[in-house]
């Protein structure tokens, strides 16, 4: 059976996001769940590989509260080549010389793309253009212009270079951001700042919030109060759990602290209350004039 809950994956590089998705889907038909609501909280590039959340049942309610959680990659930038896609699987848009940069140019280029700023996303992304994620758009050869968003990048540091003369030249940079920011678009905008074009050749997200990658073939399911451990939590007696499902407010009660903290810098979610019955996550609560009352009931728990 597929549990409800939050799945911690491995996607692996040439795997999109969707054919995980189709995997759980696949487990859940055989086991006859076939009205098994699944999806993912935040894609990642069929060329990258790392944690993905797999939302299966009542989890897949959470997935917004997914979004602006800090998110952690590995990546590897390739200078001298801007490919249209901003990776290795792109067309040549622009190439440049980079035999000027070393370790300190490479520093200083990093630090105008720190806390909030507008980011063009790619034009071979999931962003919605008219409805339609931009990338079919692309892939069917049609012009697409993309807007500014705003987006947010907490910390970026370089782990590695290798910037021999002759050679195009790689380095290796650690990163967190917030959700909805493409770091393909950061490695195009740090080319285009250097003035020698850049790309991606490898991405790899090592972390979401709390929850780091398990690994190639690794799996891990998150229930009860392993979930959005970010948010305060309410404990419910029975009759409390009775009224919330009934749709009844329950007085405010006393609440414990989250148990885990977002990053110093990093923006506020604006974390919800969860409450929790016999070791389930089984509602998240909002204050109400009578106390409290229920914006999202997880019918039956995680």
């Amino acid at each position: 059976m597929v549990e409800s809950g939050i799945h911690l994956v491995h996607k692996a590089v040439g795997q999109s996001s969707f054919d995980v998705i189709r995997g759980f889907k696949r487990r859940a038909f055989e086991a006859g769940q076939k009205k098994l609501a699944l999806g993912h909280g935040g894609t990642l590039d069929p060329f990258a590989d790392g944690l993905l959340l797999v939302l299966a049942g009542q989890a897949t309610r959470l997935m917004e509260l997914m979004h602006p959680l800090p998110k952690t990659y590995v990546a590897e930038v390739a200078w001298g080549l801007e490919t249209d896609t901003c990776d290795l699987h792109g067309k040549p848009v622009q190439t440049g010389p980079p035999a000027h940069l070393d370790p300190a140019a490479l520093e200083a280029a990093l630090a105008p793309f720190l806390g909030w700023t507008d980011q063009v996303p790619p034009a071979t992304s999931a962003k919605k253009i008219d409805g339609e994620a931009a990338y079919k758009k692309a892939h069917r050869g049609e012009e697409v212009v993309m807007k500014p968003c705003r987006v947010f990048l907490l910390s970026a540091r370089w782990v590695a270079h290798d910037l021999r003369q002759g050679q195009p030249g790689r380095s290796t940079l650690e990163l967190t951001c917030r959700g909805g920011f493409y770091v393909r678009s950061l490695a195009r905008d740090l080319g285009r700042a250097l003035g020698c074009g850049a790309h991606l050749t490898a991405l790899h997200r090592t972390a979401i919030g709390p929850w780091a990658d398990p690994g190639e073939g690794g799996e891990r399911l998150l229930t009860g109060a392993d979930l959005l451990p970010w948010c305060p939590s309410r404990e419910l007696t029975d009759d409390e759990a009775d009224h919330l499902s009934h749709g009844r407010a329950i007085p405010v009660g006393q609440s414990a602290p989250a148990t885990w903290a977002m990053p110093d810098g990093f923006p506020d979610p604006g974390a919800p209350l969860r409450a929790l019955h016999s070791g389930r996550l089984v509602a998240l609560l909002k204050p109400a004039e009578e106390g409290l009352r229920t914006f999202a009931n997880l019918r039956g728990g995680l």
